[in-house]
């Protein structure tokens, strides 16, 4: 299942802080900065349901830190939403945006709702309430939405219609992950999965790994897993199983990525796809395999399967998906944990490439983004590999270092506003 479990996600953050600031020194005014994030807006939002009646939804909006930039973040429309798991989600993306070194802070929204349980009409005017209640505190120069977790490529285009509308003209830059017609990135789709394998590609040259036929097993099928699953057959490797909310689906031969997504969205669900037999969550985390991609929720890999996990490179689709805990058995296992803040940063990179074509009413081939977005998750990867060597630190530790460094240099050379 995709629903989160274990810790509350916002303070594994504030420890994974304490751990690091003790490691390479961070200034403690920095450090106590970091650990709370600088404004959070809490909204009602209520609409008319398709029945007539009107309910009433909670939205969020965590503006965590604006040294290097404007907010940047995604909306995520999910059941389980709540504060603190937004909080975590801007905390990391303040992070992730310092590691790939792109001018944004982090942010992240989202709503408390089942978008697979509203209608198309009901979603749009949830959307655009939601926007409308948060146009003071968006805008392409303060806040940039993006897509998460339930939403996508036409939720954005409410969300700018409304904000265009309410401030009387077109905006585009005010989110990303947009329809191309629209002023979209070309490759914004499917850069997050891609920077999942980028990362795999790079790691299995650091361990030894030929990707030809390497074995990979998927956990979340949705726009980041299905991306990576279909980018790694593409370099050669054998996707064996996957598994999604509804179930999983299992063939040692090997199954076909496109196909299965085919399958996915027709049924909501890989579970109960012909070429392969059922497989659970737990299976799929203890499977043999050179590549796990969890790309699902955080805190799926706990000190309860750490130590059952077989592969050899982990990359972080998810935002959050392994614990302290977990990640200290990972490392004492030598797995090769290429952590969220780094593997999953194609998506941002992509969506700073298509704010800064909107600025410039400006439009990049497909070509000239993915060789952008290959260029700019290289040097992220070897520059986090080169830091774990120097220091003797896991990847993540070595991500955290690397963010935390930028971040305290920013924040130093800002000062601290009366």
């Amino acid at each position: 299942m995709l629903v989160s479990q274990g810790e509350n996600p916002f303070e594994t953050v504030k420890r994974q802080l304490d751990q690091l600031a003790e490691i390479i020194g961070l200034d403690r005014d920095v450090l106590e900065q970091l650990k709370h994030p600088r404004r959070i807006i809490i909204v009602s939002v209520p609409i008319r349901m398709d029945n007539g009646r009107v309910q009433v939804y909670t939205g969020y909006r965590v503006q965590y830190n604006p040294w290097r930039g404007p907010y940047k973040g995604g909306v995520r429309y999910h059941p389980e939403v709540n504060l603190d798991e937004v909080k975590a989600l801007a905390a990391w993306m303040t992070f992730k945006t310092a590691v790939v070194d792109i001018p944004y802070g982090g942010a992240k929204g989202g709503v408390a709702c089942d978008p697979k349980r509203l209608s198309s009409e009901e979603l749009e005017r949830l959307t655009r309430r939601y926007t409308a209640m948060l146009a003071e505190d968006i805008g392409p120069f303060r806040d940039v939405p993006a897509p998460d977790v339930g939403t996508d490529a036409q939720t954005m285009a409410w969300i700018m219609d409304t904000y265009s509308s309410l401030k009387g003209y077109s905006i585009p830059e005010v989110v990303t992950g947009k329809p191309v017609s629209l002023g979209g990135s070309y490759g914004r789709e499917a850069a997050t999965g891609m920077g999942v394998a980028l990362c795999v590609r790079e790691a299995a040259k650091m361990v030894g790994l030929d990707l030809k036929n390497a074995i990979v097993a998927v956990q979340g099928y949705g726009k980041v897993g299905s991306w990576a699953a279909r980018i790694l057959g593409e370099m050669g490797c054998k996707v064996i199983a996957v598994t999604d909310v509804g179930g999983g689906v299992y063939n040692p031969n090997g199954l076909h990525p496109e196909k299965l997504k085919e399958y996915e969205q027709k049924n909501g669900s890989v579970a109960g796809y012909a070429e392969g037999s059922p497989i659970t969550n737990e299976e799929l985390f203890e499977l043999e395999c050179d590549i796990l991609i969890p790309a699902a929720l955080e805190n799926v890999i706990t000190e309860k399967n750490a130590s059952n996990i077989e592969a050899k490179i982990i990359s972080e689709g998810a935002n959050g998906p392994t614990t302290p805990e977990a990640d200290k058995i990972l490392y004492e296992k030598k797995v090769f944990v290429i952590p969220d803040i780094l593997a999953n940063a194609g998506g941002v990179t992509v969506s700073y490439f298509e704010w800064v074509q909107n600025l410039n009413r400006d439009r990049w081939s497909l070509e000239t983004v993915n060789q952008r977005l290959e260029e700019k998750m290289v040097k992220a990867f070897h520059e986090v590999f080169d830091l774990s060597q120097k220091h003797q630190a896991s990847m993540r530790t070595a991500a955290y270092m690397l963010a935390l460094e930028r971040l305290s240099e920013a924040q130093l050379k800002l000062g601290l506003f009366p």
